[in-house]
């Protein structure tokens, strides 16, 4: 693994854990495994979920020389598995309850920074996108979907004012193979003209497909149930988002588990019955340094937000729906 690889918000994400030696925590995220490093110089035993076979491969021989030097306690513990599927994941382990769980929510650095996985438009690359490198592409989607569903796409996941105008110009140039291909038809189609200090509008299409052709959001949310249900009480979740929709999914989460959601209008009556807060001592969000920011400019738009497990029962979840 690269050692050198610092992940957005670590110090902060260890605090927020707070984990004691013989801890059981969570890297939902593995990616690089610069949490899951510094989970174990704490002292932890980590399970690392990763739906990237890449990262699960790059791993693989850091876990093997792991549990050779720990033999039948070995303390890293690899699931190429996507981290909805924690909860079932860990009980195929022998492990019933963790004491943390850490979220680092989007596409990795190291994804990012390969051309061939067609994550960005840095450089060119296959219009892939594909976490998981199985099931359709972006390219599929581009080229098969009907304008009005590209429309959407755009709109909901990448905020995207004028979506209907950037879907019409990706029918109107397809097929479309390549990541500098479809960066070049949004550009075109907003009528871009690159200045000093002007954000790449080909960005907000990019973030919308990414997050549809990997059913981000909804991985988020069953995630986040997942999670609930297999903390201990007392156990502590932090998750780190890197755009509005997903901080969105975590605040009201973590919000309507600690019986913190407002009542829908003052003028209705209050109910009788409110459930058990399944999540207490919800953390304000934290935010990068600037001294952060400046290491690592990604850093810019993370938050952390971080909450410990009570000792309410877990609503029901199910995995096979998520």
């Amino acid at each position: 693994m690269n050692a050198a690889h610092v992940p957005v918000l670590r110090d902060e994400v260890l605090a927020a854990l707070d984990l004691r030696p013989g801890d059981v925590v969570v890297d939902a995220t593995f990616g690089a495994g610069g949490y899951t490093r510094a989970f174990l110089d704490a002292g932890a035993t980590v399970h690392a979920f990763d739906r990237d076979p890449d990262a699960i491969a790059g791993g693989r021989g850091w876990a093997e020389a792991q549990a050779a030097e720990n033999g039948a306690t070995a303390r890293l513990v690899l699931h190429p598995q996507r981290f909805s599927q924690m909860v079932t994941a860990m009980a195929e382990a022998g492990v019933e309850r963790v004491d943390g769980i850490a979220m680092d929510i989007g596409v990795s650095s190291m994804q990012l920074d390969q051309a061939s996985r067609g994550f960005a438009f840095s450089a060119d690359g296959p219009l892939d996108m594909r976490m998981e490198q199985a099931g359709p592409s972006a390219a599929d989607f581009l080229n098969d979907a009907p304008e009005g569903a590209i429309a959407d796409v755009l709109y909901q996941y990448g905020e995207e004012r004028q979506s209907r105008r950037v879907a019409r110009a990706i029918v109107a140039a397809r097929p479309l193979s390549s990541t500098g291909e479809l960066a070049q038809v949004v550009r075109k189609a907003l009528g871009y003209r690159p200045f000093p200090g002007a954000k790449d509008p080909a960005t907000r299409s990019f973030q919308a497909i990414r997050i549809h052709v990997n059913g981000e959001l909804d991985e988020l949310q069953a995630g986040l149930h997942a999670a609930e249900n297999l903390l201990r009480e007392g156990g502590r979740l932090a998750v780190v988002s890197f755009h509005s929709l997903e901080d969105r999914i975590v605040k009201r989460f973590l919000r309507e588990a600690a019986g913190a959601t407002p009542a829908a209008s003052r003028h209705l009556p209050v109910s009788g019955h409110q459930a058990p807060a399944r999540f207490a001592g919800l953390v304000k969000p934290i935010r990068a340094s600037a001294a952060e920011i400046v290491r690592n400019p990604r850093a810019r738009s993370a938050t952390l937000r971080a909450a410990t497990r009570t000792a309410a029962p877990a609503r029901t979840f199910d995995e096979e729906a998520a």
